[in-house]
């Protein structure tokens, strides 16, 4: 028996939401799609040759360094955060449920306690900020948010621009229903063409 090697093949596309056109493609060996944002929005805005872009992505390309690049080159993104919370899906509070006042740097948590920064660290090359707060022992809601003695928030030195995205995307409700129309049509055009018609729809 012969082992064969095995090659992965990502196709990578850009759609002008205008015209419905590929403005860009790519094929890579990378079996996901958290590193392809910045290339193809780049690629994007070559093609097109415009000044201004705005990039609709799924969830799938959700990476900070990556939408910190494109918010470095100019490129406004839309990307919705991956819910991966294992507090959340523990039944605590989420990061989202602490707010951050960037003028005191500092976190409020549920409870109106102030959750404070105590270290920087770098972690997988990125510079990370911790925070908490004193009052976690005696806190009524700690069985709700932490199982720990304290409960510990991260912050990613450019979390700021997440953050800013994420505002985006609430002001633009519609954006994942465009990314869908836009998007992965060609995919389904082509898979058509191609014969792959087992199913469908109008919904």
């Amino acid at each position: 028996m012969v082992a064969a090697p095995v090659l992965l093949a990502n196709v990578q596309t850009a759609v002008d939401t205008r015209h419905h056109l590929i403005v860009a493609h790519e094929v890579t060996n990378q079996d996901h799609d958290r590193g392809q944002l910045s290339s193809m929005a780049g690629q994007a805005r070559d093609a097109i040759d415009s000044p201004t872009l705005t990039v609709l992505a799924d969830r799938g390309y959700f990476k900070g360094e990556e939408i910190l690049k494109c918010e470095q080159w100019g490129i406004k993104t839309l990307v919705p955060k991956p819910q991966t919370s294992g507090n959340k899906a523990a039944g605590l509070f989420d990061k989202a449920d602490f707010r951050y006042i960037p003028s005191k740097n500092e976190y409020r948590c549920p409870a109106g306690e102030r959750a404070i920064w105590r270290f920087t660290t770098v972690e997988d090359g990125l510079t990370i900020h911790k925070y908490w707060s004193s009052a976690c022992s005696r806190c009524a809601l700690k069985a709700k948010c932490t199982t720990s003695e304290n409960r510990r928030i991260t912050r990613w030195e450019h979390e700021g621009v997440l953050e800013s995205m994420q505002r985006r995307l609430k002001r633009t409700p519609q954006a994942p229903r465009v990314r869908r129309q836009t998007v992965e049509h060609p995919f389904g055009t082509l898979k058509a063409w191609m014969g792959a018609t087992h199913f469908l729809t109008k919904t």
